[in-house]
Formats: C-alpha cells, sequence, structure tokens
C-alpha cells in the first residue's frame, strides 16, 4: 500500500518531531517532508508532490493566512489542513472560507489529528465537532458573527497585515496589488467592523486573540 505523503509546515522543531512521530506509527501515513517556514513550504512543493500538508498559522517570515493562498495557487490539488495553536472559534471560519480543507487547535487528540488526515487525504472536508457548531451557528444565527468573521477572503488577509504593523506599500508588494487597491481595501475593512485606525485593527486583533 502506498503512503500518503505528508507536507509538515511549522516553525518549531519539536512540533514537527511530535507529528512526524504520530503520523509515522500508521501504515498508510508518512512524512515526506518538513517546512520551517512558509517559504520552505513553497519551495518544497515546487520540486515534490504532497498527498496533504498540515500547516500553522503563525510563522516568522509568511504567516499561514499567505502560505494557505499561495499553497493553492502553486499546487491546487493538495489539500491543507490548518494545525494551529489558535482556537478555532479565531480564525477556523475564515481558513475554511478560503480553501483549507479542515482546521484544527494544536491541543487536539492525537486520533483526531490522524483521523483528519485520512478524511482530508480521501477528498473530503475534515470538520471537528467544534467547528461544525461554529459553521451551525454562522448559517442560523448570521448576525453573530464577529466583525472579522464578516470579511471576504482578500479583506480578511489585508485586515491581518494591517493588525501586524505592515504598511500598505509591503501589503501591496507581498499581494501583488497596487498601493491604491490596498488602501481601497483598509477603507472597506474598517468601515465593516466600525473601527477608524489601523491602531484599532491592532487592538481588535489582540483583543481576539488572532495576533500575539
Amino acid at each position: 500500500m502506498m503512503k500518503k505523503r505528508v507536507l509538515l509546515v511549522d516553525d518549531h522543531k519539536i512540533v514537527r518531531s511530535g507529528l512526524r512521530a504520530l503520523i509515522e506509527m500508521e501504515d498508510d501515513l508518512g512524512v515526506a517532508g518538513e517546512a520551517a517556514s512558509g517559504l520552505e513550504a513553497l519551495q518544497l512543493v515546487r520540486k515534490e508532490s504532497f498527498d496533504i500538508a498540515i500547516l500553522d498559522i503563525s510563522m516568522p517570515d509568511k504567516n499561514g493566512v499567505d502560505t494557505l493562498r499561495d499553497l493553492q495557487r502553486i499546487c491546487p490539488q493538495m489539500p491543507v489542513l490548518i494545525l494551529s495553536g489558535f482556537a478555532q472559534e479565531q480564525y477556523a471560519l475564515n481558513l475554511i472560507r478560503s480553501g483549507c480543507r479542515g482546521y484544527l487547535s494544536k491541543d487536539a487528540d492525537p486520533e483526531e489529528i490522524i483521523r483528519a488526515i485520512r478524511v482530508i487525504c480521501a477528498g473530503r472536508r475534515y470538520l471537528s465537532m467544534e467547528l461544525a457548531d461554529l459553521l451551525a451557528t454562522e448559517l442560523t444565527h448570521p448576525s453573530e458573527k464577529r466583525l472579522h468573521e464578516t470579511l471576504s477572503e482578500r479583506e480578511f488577509q489585508v485586515f491581518f497585515k494591517l493588525a501586524s504593523g505592515k504598511s500598505p506599500t509591503e501589503i501591496a508588494d507581498e499581494l501583488f496589488l497596487s498601493v491604491k487597491t490596498v488602501s481601497t481595501y483598509r477603507t472597506r475593512v474598517l468601515e465593516k467592523m466600525n473601527l477608524k485606525t489601523n491602531a484599532d485593527l491592532t487592538y481588535y486583533a489582540i483583543k481576539n486573540e488572532l495576533i500575539s
């Protein structure tokens, strides 16, 4: 039986080592590559093929939100499972909308992580009970969405970068947009979130534990 090829993307070696040990215990799964950053992950998928990538959100050079987008552009057939230290209610809905096939917190049970990998490799989405509840709440009570959950995928990317202290010029370079377009997105984000300044965005992101 051919093992499913797993790519691990996390800037903490101890996390990658723990995941590798967990995955290598399974007869049908194997770790075929490791990356300590988003940029390393992009280099790997350009050279090798993988059945699934397990991706962290918080990384030094390229965060998981941007890495997810780039992985989908470079290797659209490869599904991505987000495994993050951030709780599901903070990021999961936005990233599911952005195309990841599942989202788990790093404190998930090992059995659930393996189950999620298998489900996603089989071509389906993996929704934990908590995430299924979040999606159900969104469908039945859309007015209860938190402000950042009302943003489109691109608006969320711009919001995240602004809140992290990036300038419009830096964001334009990273997203291949004009500075004018970034400014337009910034205006939309501030209006939707009923905020006035970039400092307000940063405060919101810290308060809601979207950045640390």
